[in-house]
């Protein structure tokens, strides 16, 4: 599976991600060029600025999770977009 789908299975069960998790979880070095991605293909992703002392970096989030994220996988790799019921 790619890094890609990964990252969306991931943010549709309801996780957050930044760029330091997606390179634990995922191995993505690239995570805003993923995000930019899945935005263009109608995801509707959110970002929150997360300051750490003199610090600041992007955490991603879904704000209405899909929750069922095999179901959604299937329709997405079906119909190449995201399909709410």
């Amino acid at each position: 599976m790619s890094q890609e789908k990964q990252i969306r299975h991931y943010l549709e069960s309801g996780g957050r991600i930044s760029g330091i998790s997606a390179l634990d979880k995922f191995g993505c070095y690239r995570l805003s060029s993923v995000i930019f991605n899945l935005r263009d293909k109608g995801l509707d992703i959110k970002t929150k600025m997360i300051k750490n002392g003199q610090k600041s970096y992007a955490e991603y989030y879904l704000e209405n999770p899909i929750g069922n994220k095999n179901q959604l996988s299937i329709i997405w790799d079906i119909i190449g977009k995201p399909y709410l019921v």
